[in-house]
């Protein structure tokens, strides 16, 4: 612990920002993962018993998806099948702008995962720069070279330290930003699928 806090302090100022930066990537990456395993886990059982209700005409289809509700899906869902006596254009419609109303949920935090990746390494380089300017400055013409040696290894110490930092924490940012834009396709992908089969048996009950 107490060679982090070395490093860290040696690391300068943009070691701060960093740091939030981290903690931002970190903390929100594993409130992703729960979210996307959680769907992952629950959604495919609950599709495929929702469109056998419904195509059997079932009351309980409702009850299912009300017990569902914390899934996007079943909001998508029940927007459409809630609504009584609805035109097959009707329930296209409810369908489509409630999967449209789902897409900031689905696609939470992915902008501020974008941001760390685009400032973590422009905070890394100022560091860099900051570093070399303290390494230059304890330079002095017609000192010797020991004098300010301390000096100018501090300086070149926050210049690499912060550096590597950016890095890693942009990669970490990266690394989330794009599994979790993937699982964001995915899930478009099924949602379509599955608003498709939806809309299809509603038709058909229609027109019998």
């Amino acid at each position: 612990m107490d060679d982090f806090i070395k490093t860290f302090n040696a690391g300068g100022a943009v070691m701060y920002p960093l740091l939030l930066g981290s903690i931002l990537t970190i903390a929100l990456g594993i409130e992703r993962m729960y979210f996307w395993t959680k769907i992952g886990r629950r959604e495919k059982p609950m599709i495929r018993a929702v469109l056998d209700l419904y195509q059997n005409g079932s009351p309980l289809v409702i009850d299912r998806l009300e017990r569902e509700q914390d899934l996007p899906i079943a909001r998508i869902f029940m927007a459409a099948i809630g609504l009584k006596d609805a035109t097959p254009d009707e329930f296209r419609l409810a369908l489509e702008s409630e999967a449209h109303a789902e897409i900031p949920i689905l696609r939470r935090f992915i902008d501020i995962f974008d941001a760390i990746i685009g400032l973590a390494p422009l905070l890394g380089l100022l560091g860099t720069v900051t570093g070399l300017i303290a390494s230059f400055s304890s330079l002095k013409i017609g000192q010797s070279v020991g004098a300010g040696s301390n000096n100018v290894v501090g300086g070149i110490a926050e210049a690499l330290i912060s550096t590597a930092t950016g890095v890693i924490v942009a990669v970490m940012a990266s690394l989330c930003a794009n599994l979790f834009r993937a699982l964001y396709q995915r899930q478009m992908s099924q949602i379509q699928e599955s608003t498709g089969q939806l809309e299809l048996i509603h038709r058909r009950n229609w027109q019998q």
